[in-house]
């Protein structure tokens, strides 16, 4: 079910990193056509694989079904991601609802859409599976019930993303810039996203919870055993839940939520009905232990060391890109625009980044925590005989190997095995733990490293030198290859504009033009440039003007009308600016408090000129 989590995740990355610049770009006339046969496709791709999976593995010979049934589920789970991928990238469906003006407000309604689209893919995996899935589950689960649980188990992992978006888009069209400039700069944004981290670990469960659809464990000797472990513990908490998991029959467990007054425990009914007293006790005590551990703090920690990573090693990244451009000259074969396949190749990199980072290094310490909320039965319970026998108990009514391979756990069999062990030598808990804390103490080090290299780069010693490597070694290398290519010196005027090197961002985008007359990027940035520049001596009205007129007239888009408007204004055509910045927040998509605030600045200074 974890895999899950990935995967959605995997998904926002290839829709949030998906663009399609240019005027040229548009859908193909086939899209739509494609897509559904697409969709048809995987639909018979996935009941084949399903019942080939049922008639020719033995019904009886369980360990080698439950394997099969866990590696066909994730290639085809790989495989949506896949058709989704093709559904942004090669079909260009995003392109679909170009200039729908409530995904132009709100762009979060957009990206939720096309996350249906994925999750569609998921529900035909899951609808086909149902067949095979349903004989490991220890009572009788529908497959409506089997798919929503699915669902419902999975949305949380875009909660965070979600509630960051939409607060992001209601900033955008506030009244006032204060809040959209803070955003604008680095710090803001990284202070943005670790408050509402924090803000979504401490409240999320109470949204969670509801998704789930738990209720209040009903009182009687169940909850009671309960109230009383967690007093003994001195854990507070809300509410104990009554988790409906898979229509209930799970035996499992969990706790979620940082703050006592926001936490929940939940329990399947499977857990209340299948276990005996002492073993409830034991699987509530390993929840506890997850909580006087703190690892939920940490994971916490592990999501804000994640995007410290991404922003740290951002340059970097953009290097090794360039370094793959074989890879985007394979998918640009296959008809995709060269911008389309350069972010198409930055998506996989930061996709790879993202399993190594949660798939392994995620995993790695999930399964030592799992294995330390083991042994935190001694401290409640003085030993592990019950939670033993609960894992027998979960491996004979699961109908699942006790041997099955986990990225987030340890197997059955290794659990008990480390129990035992423990049993015998109780040294073995504490030398965990202090295994544990080395681990968080060399996680808390390395992010630190990286972060400190990644401030070296992108603000330190290191930033010149990258610079220097990046705009004269690798983009001026392809140069030599391709001398004519007016796409590398875009990229190496914006590299240069953007680390506000301007001569030279002047000169790259003054090739461009001698290759390309009509470019329109390399019109509209040279124009912004000799318009806005910081550096008075590279202010060009007149220049600003003839290129930012000429830019307007290949692609009349918001950003070109604003770049106009301030060549306008800077050259005394009040009213004009005035126009052509009304027409640029009219067709605007994105950024419009920024454009409605232009218009603003221009209606308010022109009367003030008037009355002098």
């Amino acid at each position: 079910m974890f895999a899950n989590f990935i995967y959605f995740l995997v998904a926002l990355i290839l829709y949030t990193t998906c663009q399609h610049p240019g005027a040229s770009e548009a859908m193909p006339d086939h899209a739509l056509v494609s897509a559904l046969a697409l969709v048809v496709l995987f639909i018979v791709i996935c009941r084949l694989s399903f019942k080939r999976l049922a008639t020719r593995t033995p019904v009886v010979d369980g360990v080698s079904l439950d394997l099969k049934l866990d590696r066909t589920l994730s290639r085809l789970s790989v495989f949506a991601l896949l058709l989704f991928a093709a559904d942004l990238y090669i079909l260009k469906l995003k392109l679909l609802f170009s200039g729908f003006r409530p995904f132009e407000i709100f762009p979060t309604l957009e990206a939720l859409l096309f996350l249906l689209v994925f999750v569609g893919y998921l529900v035909i995996v899951w609808t086909a599976a149902w067949s095979v899935q349903k004989r490991f589950f220890p009572g009788s689960v529908t497959r409506k019930s089997f798919v929503l649980s699915n669902i419902s188990f999975s949305l949380p992992a875009l909660l965070p993303w979600f509630l960051l978006s939409i607060t992001a888009d209601l900033i955008q069209i506030l009244p006032f810039d204060g809040p959209r400039v803070f955003l604008a700069t680095p710090g803001g944004e990284i202070l943005y996203v670790l408050v509402f981290l924090f803000a979504v670990a401490s409240f999320g469960p109470v949204l969670i919870q509801k998704l789930w659809g738990c209720s209040s464990l009903d009182k009687g000797p169940v909850r009671d055993r309960i109230v009383s472990l967690c007093s003994a513990a001195q854990l507070g908490y809300a509410d104990i839940l009554k988790w409906e998991l898979f229509g209930g029959s799970m035996i499992t467990a969990g706790v979620m939520g940082l703050v006592s007054r926001f936490r929940y425990i939940l329990v399947t009914p499977a857990l209340v009905t299948l276990l005996a007293p002492p073993e409830i006790d034991a699987v509530i005590a390993h929840e506890i232990g997850h909580v006087k551990h703190r690892h939920i703090h940490f994971y916490l920690v592990f999501f804000a060391g994640y995007i410290a990573c991404v922003y740290a090693l951002f340059d970097p990244l953009f290097v090794l890109v360039y370094y793959l451009n074989p890879l985007s000259s394979m998918f640009a074969f296959v008809g995709m625009a060269p911008d389309t396949a350069s972010t198409l190749v930055f998506s996989l990199v930061l996709i790879l980044l993202f399993l190594l980072y949660f798939r392994f290094g995620f995993g790695f310490f999930m399964r030592n925590f799992e294995r330390q909320a083991d042994t935190h039965v001694y401290s409640l319970l003085g030993n592990a005989g019950s939670l033993i026998n609960t894992f027998y108990k979960i491996a004979r009514f699961s109908r699942t190997s006790p041997d099955r391979p986990n990225w987030h756990h340890f197997s059955i069999t290794q659990r008990i095995g480390f129990l035992e062990q423990c049993e015998v030598d109780r040294t073995l808990v504490e030398k965990h733990n202090r295994k544990i804390r080395g681990m968080v103490l060399g996680y808390l080090v390395a992010i630190l490293l990286v972060v400190a290299a990644g401030y070296s780069l992108n603000f330190g010693k290191g930033k010149e030198a990258l610079n220097r490597y990046l705009a004269e070694t690798v983009l001026l290398r392809e140069l030599e290859v391709d001398p004519g290519n007016a796409e590398i010196y875009t990229m190496i005027g914006d590299y240069y504009y953007g680390k506000e090197m301007f001569e030279q961002a002047i000169q790259a985008y003054g090739n461009v033009l001698k290759i390309v007359p009509d470019s329109v990027h390399a019109l509209n940035n040279l124009a912004w440039l000799f318009a806005t520049c910081s550096d008075p001596s590279f202010l060009d009205p007149e220049q600003a003007l003839d290129l930012s007129a000429k830019a307007l007239v290949v692609e009349r888009a918001a950003h070109v009308l604003d770049t106009y408007a301030e060549a306008c204004w800077l050259n005394g055509l009040k009213q004009e600016a005035l126009a052509a910045a009304v027409e640029a927040l009219a067709k605007a998509r994105d950024r419009l408090g920024y454009y409605r605030s232009q218009v603003d600045r221009f209606q308010e200074r022109i009367p003030d000129e008037r009355s002098l």
